[in-house]
């Protein structure tokens, strides 16, 4: 730090403390920030999401993941909720991908650059900003341009000092700005805790979607192997004249319909496994994607409500409108601040002299004191920026009701899905029953002789379809059940409900 050697009682002494004084005294009665505060948006009144209530426990049928489920509504809602579906290769899958997920890290690093944006601006509008300098010049003066006689002179002049500079918030205009960067780290804070939810959620799905595949695929190479059998069984009966040749050919359109299915299969299978690749940060082709079963799964026994009041506080998209909302207030208020008085002081304390040696010697000191108030006489963008603050404002609020809506409806949706998921599944358990009872008939009557193996292969092919059915019912109330976590909000970590 750089002094200068000074009388302290004299009044050039003075003068510098009785202005700081009077700067520090305007500084702390300094009036509010300009514009309203903001207000969080009330919570829905409504405690229901649905016209008609839905049941507290859905419908239950003798068959895997056909369970009854109970809606638990206001109670706690696990942070790895996943768990619930009783599977270590996804738990496993899971943790793979929080840690790899390259869309998450994007996440994370746009979180720290707005929090370190936000740490700049603060610095700059908070605290004075101090800047030290050190300077040497060659300099050239004319005496007759003071009215003096003489030749002129050419000197060296050396000076050093310290300058401080600070913009007073009388209106309120910074702490507006730092509270509307504030709310943007806010945003991006539960945008980071969307992406996490959202990730966790499609991994779960994709595993539900590949284990459904496998299923349907396994029951439509059964299907297409009898099939094949019944075709053979035509074509000799063609052969021995017993059959005209339309029945083998009706036969081998169902077959190769039946072929034609499992390319399809296959492949949404496969697009499933490289889906599961990428979001776990993998290459698709790297290998180690886990070939998930319906048979590594449980259905959760119990699936967690929240009333409408606690989902807005919960959900982090709601969160992340809301921030965006309470961005919008700030930067109206400070909108309105700038067409108030704005007070920028300076000052500056140094020491200048002809020679390096003489720098900080006596007599060398020099020092300015500068303060500066302005206020907007005609400025008719002030004006119309402040009534776009407004409507920036407006917009915003429009925006948060309309997620808040758009989240009651996911949630409505949601839960009518739970329950005529285990409707449908009952329904096809029963199919399934009927379908595998009329196949044993079939076989016992196979076996005395009073049944055709045409028969039984129908019977066969009939109780496969079914099965294929069935798996699908089964998958989707799996899927239905993680889209009811997701719908609430639930794996909530790096945030805390509020």
């Amino acid at each position: 730090m750089l002094h200068a050697h000074r009388n302290s009682g004299s009044k050039a002494g003075r003068a510098p403390i009785r202005t700081i004084a009077t700067w520090t005294l305007a500084a702390s009665i300094a009036g509010c920030a300009a514009g309203p505060d903001f207000e969080r948006p009330a919570p829905p009144t409504t405690t229901q999401y649905t016209t008609t209530p839905v049941p507290n426990q859905t419908e239950s049928a003798p068959v895997r993941f056909g369970e009854a489920q109970r809606i638990v509504s206001g109670g706690p809602v696990e942070a790895e909720w996943w768990r619930a579906l009783g599977s270590p290769r996804l738990d496993a899958l899971i943790e793979t991908a929080l840690a790899a997920n390259p869309t998450l890290a994007a996440a994370r690093a746009t979180l720290r650059q707005t929090q370190e944006l936000e740490a700049a601006r603060a610095g700059s509008t908070r605290y004075p900003q101090v800047d030290a300098g050190v300077g040497a010049r060659r300099q050239r003066l004319s005496p007759s341009t003071l009215g003096l006689a003489g030749e002129p002179r050419e000197f060296d002049l050396y000076d050093a000092g310290v300058a401080v500079h600070y913009e007073l918030d009388l209106a309120g205009g910074n702490r507006r700005e730092l509270e509307a960067l504030a709310a943007q780290v806010d945003y991006r804070r539960y945008e980071l805790e969307a992406a996490r939810q959202a990730l966790v959620g499609n991994v779960a799905a994709a595993a539900i979607t590949r284990a459904r595949l496998a299923a349907q695929i396994a029951a439509s190479d059964a299907i297409l192997l009898g099939q094949e059998d019944q075709l053979q069984l035509a074509r000799e009966r063609v052969r021995l004249g017993n059959a005209a040749p339309d029945e083998a050919l009706a036969l081998q359109t169902v077959v190769e319909q039946t072929r034609a299915e499992l390319p399809v299969l296959r492949q949404q299978m496969q697009h499933t496994d490289h889906l599961l690749a990428v979001l776990a940060g993998q290459t698709p082709g790297a290998g180690g994607i886990p070939e998930f079963t319906l048979d590594d799964f449980t259905l959760p026994s119990e699936l967690p409500l929240l009333v409408p009041s606690k989902l807005v506080r919960h959900r982090p998209d709601i969160r992340a409108s809301e921030a965006l909302l309470h961005q919008a207030n700030a930067e109206y208020g400070a909108a309105v601040a700038r067409l108030y008085p704005q007070l920028d002081l300076s000052a500056s304390l140094g020491s200048q002299a002809l020679s390096s040696g003489a720098l900080f010697g006596s007599g060398s000191a020099v020092w300015s004191i500068v303060g500066q108030l302005s206020q907007p006489l005609f400025n008719a963008s002030l004006p119309a920026e402040k009534r776009a603050a407004l409507a920036a404002f407006d917009a915003a609020a429009a925006h948060y009701q309309g997620v808040v809506l758009e989240a009651l409806r996911n949630v409505a949706d949601t839960l009518r899905a739970v329950e005529n998921d285990a409707l449908v599944l009952a329904a096809l358990a029963a199919a399934d029953e009927a379908a595998r009872g009329s196949l044993r008939a079939v076989e016992q009557r196979y076996l005395h002789g009073a049944a055709s193996y045409v028969e039984l292969l129908v019977a066969q092919q009939q109780a496969q379809r079914t099965r294929l059915d069935l798996a699908g019912a089964q998958a989707q109330r799996l899927a239905d059940s993680v889209a009811l976590y997701l719908a609430i909000g639930a794996g909530w970590s790096e945030l805390k409900p509020g």
